[in-house]
């Protein structure tokens, strides 16, 4: 399956990742404004260069089986930043995506830090100093963030073939590359 190989070779990014945005703090509740308004630039950069490439990539019978228009997210990560008195920013790197394989592979990452950005916004509404401050892009989906998790996997490993995993992690690891470079 197409989604277990993402996360064996991806581990080592997202353990960067992590990081690179002091997620241990996260959970030791010591996590600052300043830290998420750093992980939510960077996302929102992240998003600004590769959403509409993505989506653009996908052909529509993927459009329909993901739900595309249910998974737009620069618009709300745009909020975030307005709320959080973040300058909107163009990063100097530049993404192109070859295919739709190499899409599909930056769509995981993108899924995925939803995925646990959703876990993120928990946590951080509990924390002190985070009252006011609105998860738009980390609780996009709501109560619907398992079930979009599983159908983006369940897509992902129904409709790519072995002979296409190396692209779609070529596309993962793209993104990874953008994310952990823009900032």
């Amino acid at each position: 399956m197409v989604s277990e190989f993402l996360k064996q070779n991806t581990a080592e990014f997202h353990d960067e990742a992590e990081k690179l945005f002091n997620s241990d703090k996260i959970f030791s509740k010591t996590f600052t404004v300043e830290d998420y308004k750093k992980i939510i630039n960077t996302n929102y950069l992240m998003l600004l260069h590769s959403e509409n490439k993505i989506f653009s990539s996908l052909s529509d019978r993927f459009a329909e089986k993901l739900h595309l228009d249910q998974r737009v997210k620069l618009p709300l990560i745009e909020k975030d930043l307005a709320s959080l008195a973040i300058e909107n920013q163009t990063a100097s790197h530049h993404l192109e995506f070859a295919n739709e394989n190499e899409a599909l592979g930056a769509m995981y990452v993108i899924e995925g830090s939803t995925l646990g950005g959703n876990v993120i916004a928990k946590q951080l509404s509990k924390t002190e100093g985070f009252d006011d401050v609105t998860f738009n892009f980390f609780g996009c989906y709501k109560e619907n963030t398992g079930s979009m998790w599983k159908n983006f996997k369940e897509v992902l490993d129904s409709e790519v073939s072995r002979e296409n995993y190396n692209e779609v992690l070529s596309g993962a690891k793209k993104l990874y590359a953008f994310l952990l470079n823009v900032n």
